[in-house]
């Protein structure tokens, strides 16, 4: 567990906090992250990584010379927000275009595209390079449907090095995905890891046996196995990975990059162990490590536990590979350090406008029912992280909690400012969205911005713009997330409760029993998603373990729902 704690749910603030203090040569603090401390030169492509904190040194550790020039932080476990994404990538922009990466999950995906757009829109040139490097997570033909592990050092790492030899935002762009496609991961738990200022674990790992196929975000293994030896597990992490080695050639002659990987309570010492072997096998194979990395790089908390990451070299990616770095976490070879600070402006908060007094007066009811939310997550954060970590990674509860709270919180900031619902509604989607991270940060928080659009800061609205601006926020979840019914996701309570309403939306019951009735539905709907074998998610690649408990989101969200009724009623 984490001993070193003071409010858990500003854990990853103090830690970052402590960061900077403690490395102020190599980065200094932007708003949702870091970047480099010093200046690179003008034209330089800019590499920016990021992605859920409790990872360390991922990835903030990676930023300074010869690897990524900024880090977007999201909280424990869960991806930055698309303001953050924003935030850094401008602090970090050397007028070179920038190239955002990050592992493939729902929610880096939605807020690190999220933010790419808002830059382009800016005249910006942002690409994206999702990371996929896990083998466990899915098949060999879909190896871009994979999830980002400790394989990401290897992309940062070229693509860093690319951007500092002068290369194109093309030519970076280019590099980081052949990196991406020749680098394969797998890993295995001893034990669960623990959020800060929880008391268990998300989830334990049976005495005597190892989780094959973990994920750094608490997800269990996707298979047991009994305990055994150093050399019997490097065996089975090899053969797995070399099972998708290339076809040696011209271009591929057996020289792999190599990092074997802690995971964060594991022993320096064990990792040798594991590594001594791992270089034996490869040899027999008659493949040659090239730079390899023995350490921690990628960690989940205080999960205890191992990776192996393989990446299968041509000359360029060698090349890249062994250029020199020096950053907090990563140091090879010489690197000359510009002299020159890297100038960066704050991001000054924007005026909240005060709308009608009518459309204040409504406001104010919705920050009411903003408050309930909080308070109504707060008290399920224990059954919700509970049911999460069954197949996925037990901080839906806590993301939740953080959401709802960042958006209470600027909801009554709007209405110490006479704001109107819109003005309301925009800024609490978009506190939500940040205060959580994650995907279910992203969906929230676009779920609200798209019923601010319905609402006005000028009118109070009638009961059909009402619903049918909740119904347009509901639907909006689903084009933001793709998911369908059937799905396992929060998806299956969405949709009943936003056909719930639009059902009633011209009948003659008060919109407190046309809402208890969807929320009902919804409620329903939730509970029997416990049948439902996931396929989308991070819960898909455990298979039938899911079936049996209900989808986390969908249960939050019916809960939330059903707490309106009375609120309106009053």
């Amino acid at each position: 567990m984490t001993y070193l704690v003071n409010n858990p749910e500003e854990f990853a603030a103090d830690s970052l906090r402590g960061f900077v203090a403690a490395f102020p040569e190599y980065v200094q603090p932007v708003h949702g992250g870091v970047v480099r401390a010093s200046a690179s030169p003008h034209g330089e492509v800019s590499v920016v990584v990021g992605g859920g904190s409790g990872h360390y040194p991922a990835f903030a550790g990676w930023v300074g010379s010869g690897i990524a020039h900024g880090s977007v932080c999201g909280n424990i476990f869960a991806s930055p927000s698309a303001s953050q994404v924003t935030s850094v990538v401008r602090a970090a922009d050397n007028g070179g275009g920038t190239l955002l990466l990050f592992g493939n999950y729902a929610g880096d995906v939605l807020h690190f595209g999220n933010g790419a757009q808002q830059l382009r829109a800016e005249g910006m040139d942002v690409r994206i390079v999702p990371i996929s490097d896990d083998i466990a997570s899915n098949t060999p033909d879909k190896h871009d449907d994979r999830r980002g592990i400790a394989g990401d050092l290897f992309v940062v790492k070229v693509a860093g090095a690319a951007a500092a030899a002068g290369k194109s935002l093309d030519e970076v762009e280019a590099l980081a995905r052949k990196a991406n496609a020749r680098t394969r991961t797998l890993g295995v738990a001893f034990t669960g890891c623990t959020l800060p200022g929880a008391s268990e674990p998300l989830f334990t790992v049976e005495s005597g046996t190892f989780g094959l196929g973990l994920g750094i975000h608490g997800e269990q293994g996707i298979s047991s196995h009994e305990m055994a030896s150093a050399r019997d597990i490097a065996t089975m992490l090899v053969d797995k990975i070399l099972a998708e080695e290339p076809a040696r050639d011209e271009n591929y002659a057996g020289r792999v990059g190599v990092l074997v990987n802690g995971l964060g309570a594991t022993k320096y010492e064990e990792l040798f162990v594991l590594y001594g072997t791992v270089a034996q096998l490869l040899e027999e194979r008659g493949l040659t490590p090239v730079g390899p990395i023995v350490d921690e790089q990628v960690t989940s908390l205080d999960m205890a536990g191992v990776s192996l990451t393989l990446c299968f070299l041509d000359e360029e990616l060698e090349e890249l590979w062994l250029a020199g770095c020096d950053t907090p976490a990563l140091r090879r070879g010489v690197v000359e350090h510009s002299q020159q600070k890297r100038v960066v402006r704050a991001e000054e908060d924007e005026e909240i406008p005060a709308g009608s007094a009518d459309s204040a007066a409504f406001a104010e009811k919705i920050a009411e029912i903003l408050d309930v939310f909080e308070r109504s997550a707060r008290e399920a954060e224990p059954m919700l992280g509970k049911i999460d970590a069954i197949a996925g990674d037990g901080d839906h509860g806590q993301g939740m909690t953080l959401g709802t709270t960042a958006a209470a919180k600027a909801a009554r900031e709007c209405v110490a400012a006479s704001a109107g619902a819109r003005t309301l509604l925009a800024r609490a989607g978009a506190a939500w969205s940040e205060g959580a991270g994650g995907t279910s940060g992203a969906l929230w928080g676009g779920a609200l911005g798209r019923i601010a659009v319905g609402l006005s800061d000028q009118e109070t609205p009638s009961r059909e713009e009402i619903i049918a601006a909740v119904v347009a926020g509901a639907r909006a979840i689903q084009e933001m997330g793709g998911a369908q019914i059937g799905d396992k996701t929060m998806i299956d309570a969405v949709i009943p409760f936003a056909q719930g309403l639009e059902e009633r939306a011209n009948s003659s019951a008060s919109l407190a029993d046309i809402w208890r009735a969807a929320a009902q539905e919804a409620t329903d709907a939730a509970e029997a998603t416990a049948e439902i074998l996931a396929r989308k998610g991070r819960a898909r690649t455990h298979g039938e373990a899911s079936i049996g408990t209900p989808d986390p989101g969908a249960i939050s969200f019916a809960l939330l729902m059903s707490a309106v009724p009375d609120l309106i009623a009053e």
